[in-house]
């Protein structure tokens, strides 16, 4: 482009118009990740769709990741981070609260179970009925659920009662489609009523089946190191929402910054902060609901 060119835009205010359109572009897609894909509900929060588990990417083994991470709410702000227990390794936030746990107060053992570790599972998947979002149907991408849903996973491969087939749910060929039904309950999103459909393949054409192979996502790249703060850094922001400010102004300045972009959408965050914690999802809710859940009061 011209330097007259240039000249001409700012005299009709183009360049500006496209300014506006990126800034809009930027904040609509804020921490998306497109390889994700996640159901919808509608109003009352009734959801449906149907997918597909997908084997193991080319190279690896298990057609699933697991991954665990913390979700909670200090003084200081929000601890939203994964934990390095994921790849066997010492966590802060594991480390504090098997100290508080340990002091054999109640009141400790209560903000261990807010402040506990939240499991996910990270596997591909083919939409083969997405209602809410059509434009999603016949991709691949990779789909993020909780205990609940792997246990669904578990029990079709290892079935409770003797006239009950087990089935390979990632298998090409000889799995079947999982119809995800949605219900809201207790203000979770609630997946009791899904179910495996008859088995059979994906599609009846290999050469189709190949080609969705070679476009599932690498599952090792979940919890590759990468995904990880370190130690030093986890245990900074810890104590920093915990309220344990450290001295050292540049680090403070950092993790303010942090806070900032975490509630950027939300000017009132502030006021909220005060309110009492947000409540703990039990053991029988959907983990990866729950930290859903907290992820979108930090960002609000």
């Amino acid at each position: 482009m011209s330097f007259s060119d240039l000249k001409k835009q700012s005299s009709l205010g183009s360049l500006t118009q496209k300014l506006v359109k990126e800034v809009e572009k930027m904040s609509s897609n804020t921490n998306a990740d497109e390889r994700l894909w996640k159901p919808e509900v509608d109003k009352v929060g009734n959801g449906y769709a149907v997918i597909r588990f997908l084997p193991a990417p080319d190279g690896e083994d298990i057609p699933w990741a697991k991954m665990y991470s913390h979700a909670f709410q200090g003084p200081g702000g929000w601890y939203i981070e994964n934990s390095l227990t994921t790849t066997g390794g010492k966590d802060p936030v594991s480390e504090h609260n098997r100290e508080l746990w340990n002091s054999g107060n109640e009141s400790d053992k209560d903000v261990v179970r807010k402040q506990k570790r939240k499991l996910s599972y990270y596997a591909n998947i083919y939409v083969v009925k997405d209602p809410t979002n059509p434009q999603n149907e016949g991709g691949v991408f990779l789909y993020k659920f909780g205990k609940k849903i792997f246990d669904k996973i578990m029990e079709s491969m290892q079935p409770e009662f003797e006239d009950e087939t087990p089935i390979n749910p990632f298998d090409f060929w000889q799995g079947a489609n999982f119809k995800l039904k949605i219900v809201k309950k207790d203000g979770y999103w609630n997946y009791d009523k899904s179910e495996f459909d008859t088995v059979g393949p994906v599609l009846d054409d290999d050469d189709a089946l190949e080609a969705l192979w070679k476009k599932q996502y690498s599952l090792a790249a979940v919890t590759a190191p990468d995904q990880f703060k370190s130690y030093e850094d986890l245990d900074k922001r810890l104590k920093y929402v915990l309220g344990q400010k450290t001295s050292n102004r540049r680090m403070d300045e950092e993790v303010a910054d942090e806070d900032n972009e975490r509630t950027f959408s939300a000017p009132d965050f502030t006021a909220r902060k005060a309110a009492p914690a947000a409540p703990v999802a039990s053991a029988s809710e959907d983990e990866d609901d729950a930290l859903s859940y907290f992820q979108k009061l930090a960002e609000e």
